[in-house]
């Protein structure tokens, strides 16, 4: 997944297809020099919609499309015909694409399942033509309604990746190296913070050709909540990950310590994210013995379950994937 390639958020004018009008209309044929009323409908405009589609991951497709218009409706005619309504436009959308307002910021919807529809903005709709004002006291009504206008409005779409794990930990704490150890993809790798900017995702395989997948999101730094680096861009795509993988390098100072800075960034973002299951793995393991090991047990936080892995030498992978394969079936 190239970083140029992934887009997870858009700002998009839409402007809706405003509706046709109602026609005024009367009957006339030769031997019915005077019939009543037959003004059509007008058309319905075109509506914004999403759809959700599970072959997509980015929102590049709309990065360069700054505006979205659908079609006005067609006015009504004689006869009682209503008007051709305006072509809706659909934007197909990866799962877990959140719909905001982009005035007010506020959560409009999610799509999160394969062919979803939802309506973004609305088309107006037709007018009544003159056949629908007939009355005992007004045979010949020589009025109709006009369409409603369409809309005009900002929208932001947001990309939370779905995922059943996520890999939550500081930069270069191994998070690229195991998913590439553990699955078939490919993520930038190298020993300085930052290397990923974007998250991978990864099927990783387990017993029984069962297998569940692993996001591996870019690395948290300290006050991330606040929007420090990228926080928010990073944290939002934890929301949408079944159980939270919190990896530690073992060369770090405190490993408690630095897992309750993690913890606490999750907390200040979004308390909810604490109701979700955690495992611990404790990275480059192969870098110590068994008695460097067992000097840093008491620096392991004592409420999450925990294993020593390394991903260079696959040692204690199996055990990671017993750990989550058990975490996912308790969610």
């Amino acid at each position: 997944m190239a970083d140029q390639n992934f887009v997870d958020y858009v700002k998009i004018c839409c402007r809706s297809g405003r509706g046709g009008a109602g026609s005024v209309h009367f009957h006339r044929e030769k031997f019915i020099p005077k019939g009543g009323p037959d003004g059509g409908d007008g058309g319905h405009g075109g509506s914004i919609i999403l759809r959700g589609n599970k072959q997509m991951w980015t929102l590049l497709h709309l990065k360069y499309r700054k505006h979205v218009i659908a079609e006005h409706g067609e006015n009504g005619m004689g006869g009682n015909k209503t008007g051709k309504s305006g072509e809706d436009v659909i934007l197909d959308v990866p799962l877990g694409t959140v719909a905001k307002d982009a005035e007010t910021e506020e959560f409009l919807f999610e799509i999160t399942e394969e062919g979803e529809e939802k309506i973004l903005l609305s088309g107006g709709r037709g007018g009544l033509g003159n056949t629908h004002f007939k009355s005992a006291t007004n045979q010949t009504p020589r009025y109709a309604q006009p369409g409603e206008p369409g809309q005009e409005e900002w929208k932001i779409l947001e990309l939370k990746v779905l995922a059943d794990v996520g890999l939550v930990g500081f930069p270069n704490a191994g998070k690229s190296t195991l998913l590439a150890a553990l699955s078939a993809a490919k993520p930038k790798i190298d020993s300085y913070p930052f290397t990923t900017l974007v998250p991978n995702l990864g099927i990783v395989s387990y017993r029984d050709n069962r297998s569940f997948v692993m996001a591996d999101i870019p690395g948290i730094i300290e006050k991330a909540h606040e929007g420090k680096g990228l926080g928010h861009r990073f944290l939002r795509h934890i929301e949408r990950n079944s159980v939270l993988l919190f990896m530690v390098p073992c060369e770090a100072d405190h490993i408690e310590k630095q897992y309750d800075i993690l913890v606490n960034e999750l907390k200040m973002y979004n308390e909810e994210l604490l109701d979700k299951p955690r495992v611990l793995a404790i990275t480059k393991a192969d870098l110590i013995d068994e008695e460097l090991k067992s000097l840093l047990l008491p620096t392991i936080p004592k409420d999450v379950p925990f294993v020593f892995i390394s991903a260079n030498t696959n040692k204690g992978l199996i055990e990671l994937k017993d750990l989550l394969w058990k975490a996912l079936n308790e969610v």
